[in-house]
């Protein structure tokens, strides 16, 4: 019988969940759940300094908000310092690994020296088989794994295919620092030995590290996880994705208004294909995921798919899905308490009602917003530029006829608005548009609207009458 699939996602918590990082978490959760396995969540926190509350929290939210999910509690990796050291002293009491007296000026000049010749920057093994008894009395050593000298160490990476390092250029690392903390590289292979890690799925800038954990993993006799190194994320130009081309945390996203299953249908697309399919659902997502669909080349960020991709989301979404969203941006947003001390019963119920006009016509929540501010403007409303225009004095005396008009409508609704406005400009001899311009101008402040006789039913009879008063001549 197989031994249960275990992936693990082990952001380090110095910063944001970036998008790549997601993207990690993402493709570990989808395999684990393709394979009915366990997907754990490490905090590699082993860098106290540098390690922050308000990072973990961010990394955290960022993964719920995402809807990725983890099995068992969050594990803090800094909590196992006592049994990293274990196993450090363990791989020294066997001799397979070694103290390292070397001062930090020595290894300065060892790496200068290098560098001038031109050579890889490698520790060269001064301390590996010397006599303890040599040391110097007032340097406190750390702890080196003696690695092999020769032959090569192969990875059969599943993403990347078989990756193959020659011994002499890889030096022996360091387990354990001079002041008793593990390494990194350490902490990793020991973390994932004791949590039955069996599938290592990670960015391709760790590909190197897969060749010294293995040198640890081999000194213990554990056996090394499923490699998976999957390439990074690039600009739209091919460069290293920066922040100019959206290397943001996944709650910059958020705060632009994408919604969380959009994003994820997004970043399973980046690097991983399924034919020429685009659209997944959550349920198809694990259905077909597989680690041989990931590519080997550097997937391109692009704002545009995104954008189009959420637009999608947007329209399929309920429209009671959709107020919880606008609500739930709001504490993001600089102009977000000002909608939200305006949010009550009256104005969600316009929200529900307006939605299905929004929607059509938002590919983010930012717009979204942005179309319904009629809804929350202010009487007398600030017209923009191009609506000040529109409202010359001959159309202000105008939107007193059709005020008069609208008056007369007594079952409020779009339909009867339309017709009341249809038949007075038949009556007058103007084409709709020279009707419904004015109206839209006078009602939103905008020239540009969800369509007018949807908005004169969403802020009603009162309420629409009020607003056309305020601008007629």
């Amino acid at each position: 019988m197989t031994e249960p699939v275990v992936t693990r996602f082990a952001p380090s918590p110095t910063g944001f969940l970036h998008i790549g990082g997601a993207r990690t978490a993402l493709f570990n959760w989808l395999y684990a759940r393709k394979q009915g396995g366990k997907m754990l969540l490490r905090i590699e926190d082993t860098d106290r300094e540098r390690s922050t509350d308000a990072a973990i929290k961010a990394i955290l939210d960022g993964l719920n908000w995402l809807g990725i999910e983890w099995d068992g509690e969050v594990i803090y990796q800094f909590s196992r310092a006592a049994r990293h050291r274990e196993v450090a002293e363990q791989l020294l009491a066997e001799g397979k690994a070694y103290r390292c007296y070397a001062t930090p000026e020595e290894l300065t000049k060892m790496r200068e020296a290098a560098r001038a010749e031109g050579r890889a920057v490698r520790y060269d093994g001064r301390w590996r088989d010397r006599n303890p008894s040599e040391a110097p009395a007032d340097i406190k050593p750390v702890i080196r794994l003696k690695a092999p000298q020769t032959g090569e160490t192969v990875i059969e990476d599943q993403v990347q295919g078989r990756v193959v390092w020659q011994n002499e250029n890889l030096d022996d690392l360091v387990l354990l620092r001079s002041d008793g903390t593990p390494t990194y590289m350490l902490a990793v292979v020991v973390d994932d030995h004791d949590m039955g890690v069996t599938h290592v799925i990670r960015g391709d800038d760790h590909l190197i590290n897969a060749a010294r954990q293995k040198h640890i993993y081999d000194a213990l006799g554990w056996t090394v996880p499923t490699m998976a190194h999957i390439p990074l994320i690039h600009g739209p130009d091919g460069s290293k994705l920066s922040k100019r081309h959206g290397a943001l945390g996944v709650e910059a996203y958020r705060a632009m208004g994408y919604l969380p299953a959009a994003l994820r249908n997004y970043l399973v697309r980046l690097g991983w294909s399924h034919g020429d399919q685009e659209i997944f659902s959550t349920s198809e997502m694990i259905e077909a995921f597989e680690l041989s669909g990931i590519g080997r080349s550097a997937a391109r960020f692009d704002f545009a798919k995104l954008e189009n991709l959420n637009g999608h989301y947007m329209r399929a979404s309920g429209d009671a899905e959709l107020v919880k969203a606008f609500e739930d941006i709001l504490q993001f947003l600089p102009q977000g308490p000002a909608l939200q001390a305006k949010l009550n019963d009256t104005t969600r119920a316009q929200l529900l009602q307006a939605m299905p006009g929004l929607k059509e016509r938002a590919k983010t929540l930012l717009e979204l917003i942005d179309s319904a501010a009629y809804i929350f403007a202010d009487r007398p409303l600030a017209l923009d530029a191009k609506a000040s225009a529109v409202l010359t004095p001959q159309v202000r005396a105008l939107l007193g006829e059709l005020r008069s008009s609208l008056a007369n409508v007594t079952d409020w609704n779009a339909a009867n608005t339309e017709a009341a406005m249809r038949a007075y400009a038949e009556k007058n001899n103007l084409k709709l548009g020279a009707v419904a311009q004015p109206l839209r101008a006078a009602l939103t402040g905008r020239t540009t609207s969800p369509g007018i006789f949807d908005v004169l039913a969403v802020l009603g009879r009162d309420d629409a009458l009020a607003r056309l008063q305020d601008q007629a001549a």
